[in-house]
């Protein structure tokens, strides 16, 4: 028998985050200390999910929830999306899915939308699941750039510029994945602009809504966007602290007559798959509706570890960084660098330092960044940028 092939559509798939673990597992199991700044699990440091989330989840398991619900979501669930929706000002919801992590969501959402060479204007720096998923459905992922000179703010010219008639929607992470930045209300009200000029969807990444730092708000695309079609996507991952959990959502907001389609291609997708899981899905109405302590403390801790990276930063010699306002992560640039994922090899080899190379998550031409957690302890970020400096020194 010939081996089997894998599909030609699998060749563009990359996960940066993940993929440098497999190095780090070889320097870990020869008996290196590593310090890992490189995967947005809070679990994995000192943070904790909230017990009364846990205990909704319990108390669904023991009231027998463990059979299929409906696709869309629970009752409960889709309840408390639709107030928190309302709450942050989108007022025009038409669907509301819940899905197994906010990664299901975008994949249905994408689905629904992108047949065989459509194009999706994605950030550069953004999330990589994105450009994974477009290899995966045969599209083409189509990268604007934000402006590391302007607080990496979405560079809207350039979204402007690369629209083609294959172009279905433009995609913003906001809080951004990697940088940390937070989208103003007036770059998002020009990429509104563009998106009813060119009749494109809105595809709003907004799972990090409640982690902004330094008083800094954030405001939801869809609440500006009227009744422009919008995806918003959530979850209970990072602001609740459960990715583990896996539970996730998508809303669906705009003029029923323009969404109308577009949501019933999303419906069936939802029903295709089952449902996500029923008793997780009591988290959801947990974490909304339930307290909010853990944001502040939260919120204190990841300012006080940003503040210790940034200084770390500032004192070595050939790498700068734009401040993070939200989400717990910090993009670096690397100064007289060509190929940022050597280097992400060669430190990991020479100090242990597990992060993540720029490229993984797009990045200016003839730029190199790095991209680090700041969830870990304040004596963990300094030992990092101590071995960091010393490396650079040497370099």
């Amino acid at each position: 028998m010939k081996p089997i092939p894998a599909a030609r559509r699998t060749n563009g798939v990359r996960y940066a985050i993940r993929d440098v673990v497999m190095a780090a597992r070889t320097h870990a199991s020869a008996g290196m200390n590593m310090l890992y700044l490189n995967i947005g699990d809070p679990i994995q440091f000192d943070f904790k999910t909230p017990p009364h989330i846990l205990d909704a989840i319990s108390a669904s398991m023991n009231a027998g929830n463990t059979g299929y619900c409906p696709s869309e979501g629970t009752d409960e669930a889709v309840a408390a999306i639709a107030a928190e929706s309302k709450r942050k000002g989108i007022t025009n919801a038409h669907h509301i899915f819940v899905t197994t992590g906010a990664s299901e969501a975008i994949e249905i959402a994408l689905t629904a939308l992108l047949d065989e060479g459509d194009e999706l204007l994605v950030p550069s720096p953004g999330y990589p699941l994105y450009t994974a998923l477009l290899s995966k459905l045969s599209a083409k992922g189509v990268a604007y750039q934000l402006d590391e000179a302007n607080n990496w703010q979405p560079d809207v010219e350039d979204i402007a510029r690369l629209i083609t008639p294959a172009t279905k929607a433009i995609v913003v992470i906001n809080p951004n994945n990697p940088t940390g930045a937070i989208t103003d209300i007036a770059t998002l009200d020009k990429i509104i602009a563009v998106a009813k000029e060119h009749n494109l969807l809105l595809l709003s990444d907004e799972i990090y809504d409640k982690l902004t730092l330094d008083g800094e708000k954030m405001i939801s695309l869809a609440s500006r966007a009227a009744d422009h079609p919008v995806v918003t996507f959530g979850g209970v991952a990072k602001c609740y602290l459960g990715p583990g959990l896996r539970v996730g959502w998508g809303v669906v907001s705009g003029a029923t007559d323009m969404v109308r389609d577009y949501a019933d291609a999303i419906g069936r997708l939802e029903r295709a798959r089952l449902c996500a899981s029923h008793p997780a899905q009591a988290a959801v109405a947990a974490a909304l509706e339930g307290p909010q302590d853990h944001i502040t403390d939260m919120l204190a801790k990841l300012t006080v570890r940003r503040d210790r990276l940034m200084a770390g930063i500032d004192a070595i010699d050939g790498i700068s960084c734009v401040p993070p306002k939200g989400a717990f992560y910090a993009f670096p640039r690397l100064h007289n660098v060509i190929d940022d994922n050597q280097f992400v090899l060669d430190l990991m080899a020479a100090t242990g330092i597990v992060c993540v190379p720029g490229s993984g998550f797009g990045q200016a031409p003839n730029t190199a960044h790095l991209r680090f957690v700041v969830l870990p302890p304040e004596n963990i970020i300094d030992r990092a940028m101590t071995r960091l400096g010393e490396f650079m020194a040497r370099r």
